[in-house]
């Protein structure tokens, strides 16, 4: 395996293989996403658009087979910023990190921490930001998609130093899987 940082503007040179990758991983509970490369491409656009955005890209071979993003939150859309702007957070000392994405098959390789290393590692070389932040969606407990065998992910980041913040939450909208039309989903955040 091989992997790449893509900056800035630099990230719509690897489009495909992410916009692949983000409709693959989020299939999965709990996303349940019924994702479009029309839409992974303009979505994916606010990564291209902000200077001090990054991807952090795992190879194999040449597929993209798992990536992380990451950009400052005066960068991100208004539903990010909006929790932060609401609890008084200075937008310009938080950066963001987007997506964790790794096929199934290269899970338990350590490239989960890696990916936290790597942009933690981006953040720090400005040194200007004081927040590290990300989010999760929220699923019941009884949500009829939730396979028998499923673990969140809440250890790991609380391994890592991130605690859940009751106070910072918004909705994103994306279609679950069989859906045509898009459904409000609540996004609980962590930060560091």
């Amino acid at each position: 395996m091989t992997h790449r940082h893509y900056i800035g503007s630099d990230i719509r040179s690897a489009f495909d293989g992410l916009a692949q990758l983000r409709i693959a991983v989020f299939r999965e509970f709990p996303y349940l996403y019924e994702g479009s490369d029309a839409y992974e491409k303009m979505y994916l656009e606010t990564y291209a658009n902000a200077e001090r955005a990054m991807l952090f890209a795992v190879y194999d071979g040449e597929r993209m087979v798992g990536g992380t993003t990451c950009l400052p939150l005066h960068d991100e859309t208004d539903e990010v910023q909006a929790p932060f702007i609401r609890e008084g957070y200075d937008l310009d000392t938080v950066f963001y990190f987007g997506e964790s994405l790794l096929l199934p098959q290269y899970r338990g390789l350590g490239l989960g921490h890696r990916f936290f290393d790597e942009r933690e590692a981006h953040v720090r070389s400005f040194g200007t930001y004081l927040t590290t932040t990300f989010c999760a969606v929220q699923r019941p407990a009884d949500h009829p998609l939730r396979p028998v065998n499923y673990r969140p992910l809440d250890a790991f980041w609380q391994q890592r130093g991130y605690h859940l913040d009751p106070a910072l939450q918004t909705t994103f909208s994306w279609p679950d899987l069989g859906e045509t039309t898009d459904s409000a989903k609540v996004m609980q955040f962590w930060t560091r």
